[in-house]
C-alpha cells in the first residue's frame, strides 16, 4: 500500500504542475486586487495559502476595499464558495468507504475546480495521496502569484496597477463566456445580472446598501430565480435505478 501511495503521490505531482503554473498566472491579478484593498504581501500570501479560491478571494478583497463588515464578509464568502460544498459531496463518493476522516478533512481543505476535476477522473476509487500531490504543487503557485501581484503593485506606477487590475475581470470573463456560448439561458442570465447590478448601483433607493451587500443580495436573488424558472432536469434512470 505504501508503494501504491508513493506512485499516486508522484502522479498527482505531475498532474498538478500545469495547474500550479496556471494558478501562478491567475492569482497575480488577485495580488493586484489585494494591493488595491490595502493588504500587504504577507497578508495576501497567507490568505491564498488558507483560502485558494479565486471567486471567494476576489469577493473578500472587494468587501475589504469597500470597508464592509465582518458579517458581509462571511455572507459573501459563503455564497461565493457554496459550489465547493457540492463538489466535496461528490468527491466524497469517489473515496473508498474505509477512507479515514483525516484524509477526507485534508482533501476538503483544497477542493478547487481544477483539483476536483483531476481527482474525479482518477481511475477507480480515489487514492488521497494523488490529490495531496496535486495540492502540494498547486497551492504554492497560487500563493506565489498573489505575493508577486502585491509586490508588483508596490513597485509599479498607480496607473499601471489600475490597468493590471482589469485582468481580474478577464479571469471572470474566461469563466462565464464558454458556458454562456453553449447555453442561451446562461447567456441571458449573465446579461440580466449585469444590468440589474448596474441599476442597483445607480438607483437612489438602493444606495443605502454597501457594494458588498448588493452583490450578496443579487447573487442570492438571481440564482434562486434562475433555479425556479429554469430548473435542471433530472438525469433519466434505467430499470436498475442507475443514471
Amino acid at each position: 500500500m505504501k508503494k501504491e501511495n508513493r506512485l499516486c503521490f508522484k502522479k498527482g505531482l505531475q498532474h498538478g504542475i500545469p495547474i500550479g503554473l496556471g494558478y501562478l498566472a491567475v492569482s497575480f491579478t488577485l495580488g493586484i486586487a489585494a494591493k488595491n484593498a490595502g493588504m500587504t504581501a504577507f497578508q495576501a500570501t497567507v490568505t491564498s495559502l488558507l483560502v485558494n479560491a479565486s471567486a471567494g478571494q476576489a469577493a473578500g478583497f472587494t468587501v475589504i476595499a469597500a470597508q464592509g463588515s465582518y458579517l458581509e464578509m462571511a455572507a459573501m464568502i459563503l455564497v461565493a464558495n457554496a459550489r465547493y460544498l457540492l463538489m466535496s459531496c461528490s468527491l466524497s463518493q469517489k473515496l473508498s468507504s474505509d477512507t479515514p476522516f483525516l484524509h477526507r478533512l485534508l482533501i476538503g481543505f483544497d477542493v478547487t475546480d481544477e483539483i476536483f476535476g483531476i481527482s474525479m477522473t482518477f481511475p477507480g476509487k480515489l487514492n488521497p495521496f494523488y490529490t495531496y500531490g496535486a495540492i502540494l504543487v498547486s497551492v504554492p503557485g497560487w500563493a506565489l502569484g498573489t505575493c508577486l501581484g502585491v509586490l508588483s503593485g508596490n513597485v509599479l506606477p498607480a496607473n499601471v496597477v489600475s490597468a493590471l487590475s482589469v485582468g481580474l475581470y478577464g479571469m471572470f470573463l474566461a469563466i462565464i463566456i464558454p458556458p454562456a456560448r453553449r447555453n442561451k439561458i446562461i447567456a441571458a442570465l449573465v446579461v440580466t445580472s449585469m444590468l440589474i447590478s448596474y441599476l442597483f448601483a445607480r438607483l437612489p433607493a438602493f444606495r443605502f446598501l454597501t457594494s458588498g451587500m448588493r452583490i450578496i443580495v443579487l447573487t442570492v436573488a438571481l440564482s434562486a430565480a434562475a433555479a425556479v424558472l429554469f430548473p435542471v432536469p433530472d438525469e433519466p434512470q434505467n430499470q436498475n435505478g442507475e443514471t
